[in-house]
């Protein structure tokens, strides 16, 4: 019985996998583009969307559509929010948001190595690993706005407090999506 991780991460073509890849950046693109205007870090779905990557690619396939997303926006191409509009390349990824960017990687690896280990099979277990693979994108985002702001309670006023209720309906979302679609596949 192949599970949605396992039947994605299956040997497969170069090709097909960076068709996948490219994929899950699109998607990142276009979750980015949803976005409520809050300051200096505005509310997106792409956290939703960095967690369902990694339930559903895995850790390595997910992380790389992260990553293949973080490098277009590093050549200069509009994928993030509030782009071309608020700067474009590295100089967008050197702003407020940087760190959460970064973060990016280690969540969907996070929520993939989860799945890998059967936690997106049952409600509780999906719950915590969504939550917790979100939480890693709040590590570097904080300390580099904290950084960037000249304060680390800045930093919590601004990038985590408005986030803690969106944050958790987001993580029980990917939760469902992923129970879903483990049961799906089973």
């Amino acid at each position: 019985m192949q599970n949605i991780v396992t039947s994605w991460t299956a040997e497969r073509p170069l090709a097909r996998t960076l068709l996948v890849a490219f994929a899950g950046s699109l998607l990142l693109t276009v979750s980015a583009k949803v976005s409520v205007p809050f300051y200096p870090v505005p509310m997106t779905m792409q956290t939703l969307a960095v967690l369902v990557l990694g339930f559903t690619l895995g850790p390595r396939l997910g992380a790389a559509a992260v990553a293949l997303y973080l490098a277009q926006g590093a050549a200069g191409l509009p994928v993030f929010t509030g782009t071309p509009e608020k700067g474009i390349g590295l100089a967008y990824m050197a702003g407020p948001t940087g760190g959460f960017l970064m973060g990016f990687v280690a969540s969907a690896w996070l929520a993939g190595w989860f799945a890998m280990k059967g936690w997106t099979k049952s409600v509780v277990p999906a719950v915590a690993a969504s939550v917790l693979a979100q939480a890693v994108v709040f590590v570097p985002g904080l300390i580099w706005l904290g950084f960037f702001l000249g304060s680390f309670d800045k930093a919590l006023t601004f990038g985590l407090y408005p986030f803690i209720v969106g944050g958790l309906f987001k993580s029980a979302l990917a939760a469902a999506i992923a129970l879903g679609l483990s049961r799906v596949r089973a």
